[in-house]
């Protein structure tokens, strides 16, 4: 009980010494926070050795706990990104300030002068699981935004974390930013979590980035404001009139080239008209690059690993079903393959559509048109990003206007959200909610506003 009474208190100290640092962040010159975000990037490089050696303990932990090679991917640094990281805060530096900014302004028939510009939030907290990178990609957003900022990262990478907030608070200071702009509480377990997410009088705003059991933990606790960086059970459409060669590449890029991240694909649709000449091909090529298939029965059929398809239990004309009654079968020679053995393509079942695999993995299912592909993402997808193959416009317009996601792509890979992508220069996640922020969480959406008023002896009749 002592114990946990001495986090909590260190969890309320911190949190009340960011706040009187934001009272001073919030009043900074641009130049003042961008020299010292340049000070964090070069102090990053200059001190590489340290960050390596403290990653590599936390590497070695999470190989003997056997963490999967999904997170160990997330925790690893090496070289390349670290300087990927101090090029980004350098990015950051480099984009216009928002904090000031002018989002409107009028005169009213009284002769006021309003104007909505916008402001910092004030301390935000972050909490997330094992990304070292976000302890520096989140501090510098936030500082660059005027605000002050408590890090909670998990035990997993706790060295890492811990060398890197100290670098970027170091070099921050150094710059003539106030003491308690970064902060850095231990990860600690679900008692610290929750006192961190109820200091509503020192926090303004908590963002979370991992899975679904951290989101759940806040939301029981939570009493600060929320905003969900939250799992992406992400969709690519390969619709009748695609571009099949461009199709295959799209789908190799957007589950192969860094699969345990929330913008990668997690389930791929593909239109009944085209199914037969793209089905064979993309899961060659996917077998190829070691992702296994988790296909409804038309999958398995037209990659060689069942019989004909049987009629779709949702009624649809020729729409996809899944395959969770169908027995397990070993991979053979499909229509198409070439020489050698077709990849093992397993029957997907109903919990496949609905699983974030962050991993070599794809569900695969053929749809009869676009509205039964909205249809599907609209009953599996997280709301994070989605995409379709067409050369259709109205196809193309109909899955914009139908899919309810943050980021909707049309030809384009789901990799692309991203802060950096999106010339944010980084981000602190990206949000599925519907409020102010949605997609990428960038500088804007580190921001709230006010309404700055001016009279000349005005009073109201």
């Amino acid at each position: 009980m002592a114990a946990a009474t001495a986090a909590a208190r260190s969890i309320r100290d911190t949190c009340r010494a960011a706040r009187r640092a934001a009272r001073t962040l919030a009043t900074l010159d641009t130049a003042v926070k961008d020299a010292a975000l340049r000070a964090i990037a070069d102090a990053l490089i200059e001190r590489t050795p340290e960050i390596l050696a403290a990653n590599e303990l936390d590497m070695a932990a999470g190989r003997d706990a056997d963490i999967g090679d999904a997170l160990l991917d997330r925790l690893r640094l090496d070289l390349a990104r670290i300087a990927g990281i101090a090029a980004a805060v350098g990015n950051v530096a480099a984009l216009p300030d928002p904090v000031g900014e002018v989002i409107e302004g009028r005169r009213l028939p009284n002769g006021l002068d309003v104007r909505k510009i916008r402001v910092p939030l004030g301390v935000i907290a972050v909490v997330y699981e094992a990304r070292p990178n976000v302890t520096v990609d989140a501090a510098a957003l936030c500082l660059k935004a005027g605000n002050a900022i408590v890090l909670r990262g998990s035990s997993i990478a706790a060295h890492s974390n811990a060398v890197l907030a100290a670098i970027a608070a170091d070099a921050a200071v150094a710059a003539g930013l106030p003491q308690g702009s970064v902060n850095l509480v231990a990860g600690g377990g679900r008692d610290e979590l929750a006192e961190l997410a109820t200091q509503n009088d020192s926090v303004d705003l908590i963002i979370p980035r991992g899975g679904e059991g951290l989101k759940e933990a806040l939301k029981a606790v939570a009493t600060v404001p929320v905003i969900y960086a939250a799992s992406g059970n992400c969709h690519l459409y390969v619709d009748a009139t695609a571009d099949l060669d461009a199709a295959e590449k799209i789908v190799l890029n957007a589950k192969t080239q860094r699969p345990g991240v929330c913008n990668a694909a997690e389930t791929l649709l593909v239109h009944a008209d085209v199914a037969p000449a793209f089905i064979p091909r993309v899961v060659r090529a996917l077998g190829d690059a070691g992702v296994q298939v988790r296909g409804d029965e038309r999958t398995l059929a037209l990659a060689g690993c069942g019989g004909e398809p049987r009629a779709p239990a949702d009624g649809a004309p020729r729409g996809g079903v899944g395959g969770a009654g169908a027995e397990e079968r070993g991979a053979e020679e499909g229509a198409g393959a070439g020489e050698g053995s077709a990849p093992a393509v397993v029957p997907a079942t109903e919990d496949d559509w609905a699983t974030e695999y962050l991993a070599l993995t794809l569900a695969v299912r053929v749809v009869h048109g676009v509205e039964r592909a909205i249809e599907h993402i609209g009953r599996y997808g997280s709301g994070h990003s989605e995409a379709i193959m067409t050369r259709d416009t109205a196809a193309a317009r109909a899955f914009q206007l139908g899919v309810d996601a943050a980021c909707v792509y049309v030809n384009a890979s789901t990799r692309f959200t991203d802060g950096g992508e999106f010339g944010m220069g980084a981000e602190i996640g990206n949000s599925t909610q519907k409020l102010h922020a949605r997609g990428p969480i960038g500088l804007r959406e580190l921001c709230t506003f006010k309404y700055l008023v001016e009279g000349d002896g005005h009073v109201r009749l």
